[in-house]
């Protein structure tokens, strides 16, 4: 018995480094080590921001205004409030944890932005205002720039649904039906190609209005791209799903709606990414030839006026509402391919 017992002990197995590390995935998010550093990220920039804001020379025209400073002090509260509120908070100390690095070095940019510009003069001027001046012109035409950004977006919307919704169909014809693919690739790779761009002065002629050019042009930015995978995605469906299917007594309806499209939707998806990216530059470029509002029509308009801090400012707000837009097809992706996770890397 004295012997058996060691034995015994010495058999038990220890854990492998593949349950270590799942248990150490499996542990709550609030249990990890969170470095003060990293929490205090984004008060210590605006801090710093401040203190070139009011201590550093300047070198340029003296501002009326002061968005900028207020700015960097909601930030600077902010901060403090949440490196002191997310010790009572496991989901705050994640999420401070997560984006307080990012969030850090954008302010530390915006500081930086302010002493090569404002303070020291490094940039020539108008070309090149700082931070303050983009605030201030954000501030007095907000009504401007949110009839711009709403007009914008329902070119983009307008345009993205007509060029997805022909591209489904298109994509799916000739993806399943041999003769459709016979006739459809030679046009695709064709026209497909040219960029939606170089179409500007036809569209021009052809089309009766302005907005009716800008949706048309949006419409074939997305067109090409999600037919191309919609087509490639159908036709490298499995050809075990469709047997399998048809043993079953399937139809060719079922089969393209309830197998081969569902197998495509990986294509579809990244087709769809790559037209939303398109159709942002087209949307851009459609706005400023003849449309009369529109955030690409305001940077041309700003851009004529010299007034570059609305240029900057409009770019922002591109910026922000692209990102938007992307975020939620991400959303989306995410919700119809659900499957994919824990198969594919996201």
């Amino acid at each position: 018995m004295e012997l058996t017992a060691p034995l015994n002990r010495a058999a038990s197995p220890r854990p492998t480094e593949a349950e270590a590390a799942n248990r150490s995935a499996t542990r709550p998010p609030g249990l990890l080590r969170t470095r003060p550093q990293t929490l205090l990220l984004v008060p210590v920039a605006a801090a710093i921001g401040l203190a070139i804001h009011f201590l550093g020379p300047r070198a340029g025209v003296a501002l009326t205004t002061h968005f900028y400073p207020w700015l960097l002090s909601v930030v600077l509260v902010l901060g403090l409030l949440g490196a002191g509120l997310q010790v009572f908070s496991p989901k705050l100390r994640d999420w401070m944890r997560q984006m307080c690095p990012i969030l850090g070095v954008a302010v530390l940019a915006m500081a930086v932005w302010q002493l090569v510009t404002t303070c020291l003069g490094l940039l020539p001027m108008p070309y090149f205002p700082g931070p303050e001046g983009v605030l201030s012109a954000l501030v007095d035409d907000r009504a401007l720039l949110f009839d711009s950004t709403w007009h914008s977006l329902i070119l983009l919307l307008g345009g993205y649904a007509i060029g997805t919704a022909l591209a489904l169909i298109t994509g799916v014809t000739i993806g399943w039906f041999p003769h459709a693919r016979y006739w459809g690739m030679p046009v695709l790779k064709v026209i497909g190609p040219i960029p939606a761009t170089a179409w500007i002065p036809l569209a021009m002629v052809v089309a009766p209005s302005a907005i009716f050019s800008a949706v048309g042009l949006v419409a074939l930015a997305v067109w090409f791209p999600v037919t191309m995978l919609t087509a490639s995605g159908i036709s490298n469906t499995r050809a075990s799903y469709l047997d399998v299917a048809r043993t079953l007594g399937a139809g060719r309806a079922y089969l393209i709606f309830r197998v081969a499209i569902p197998a495509a939707l990986p294509n579809i998806f990244i087709g769809l990414f790559m037209g939303l990216g398109t159709s942002f530059l087209t949307l851009v470029v459609a706005e400023t030839v003849g449309v009369k509002s529109g955030l690409g029509w305001y940077v041309a308009w700003a851009q004529g006026w010299a007034e570059y801090g609305k240029v900057y400012g409009a770019l922002v707000i591109m910026a922000a509402f692209f990102s938007t837009i992307m975020t939620l097809l991400f959303r989306v992706r995410d919700r119809v391919l659900v499957w994919q996770k824990g198969v594919i890397k996201w």
